[in-house]
């Protein structure tokens, strides 16, 4: 079962970003693939992990393509990567200490920030690079 499915709404309309989004969550849902029922604390430990650095990572490289240009919402934007990462921060935290792993919660935690980001920051953003980056 996916972590997180694609949907229409995430779409912002320029092929190439909404390309990057859905490899984002293909990679979010193969990653979580790897951990099936029953499996031992440390690879949930692991996957939550690196989830948190793949997210990341995408966010890190969209910061610097705004940096570069100079993208005057450069700061909203980025404080709302650092929710979703803060987000993801408190459900591994959670789960180190409770060793309790809520698929449905960072299932909705995550469909809910994407499809909201996408659609308005991403979408923002983009029109205003003029689909590059």
């Amino acid at each position: 079962m996916s972590l997180l499915e694609w949907r229409d709404e995430f779409r912002i309309g320029i092929p190439e970003v909404d390309q990057e989004h859905r490899e984002l969550i293909a990679s979010i849902n193969a990653l979580h693939a790897e951990v099936g029922e029953g499996t031992t604390t440390e690879a949930v430990a692991g996957f939550l992990g690196e989830l948190h650095a793949r997210i990341a990572a995408h966010f890190a490289l969209e910061e610097k393509v705004m940096r570069a240009r100079r993208y005057p919402k450069y700061n909203e934007h980025k404080r709302d990567h650092e929710r979703l990462l803060d987000e993801i921060r408190e459900i591994m935290d959670t789960y180190e200490s409770v060793r309790n792993y809520d698929q449905a919660m960072l299932s909705a935690t995550l469909s809910v920030w994407f499809g909201r980001h996408f659609r308005t920051l991403d979408a923002e953003l983009h029109s205003v690079l003029g689909g590059h980056g």
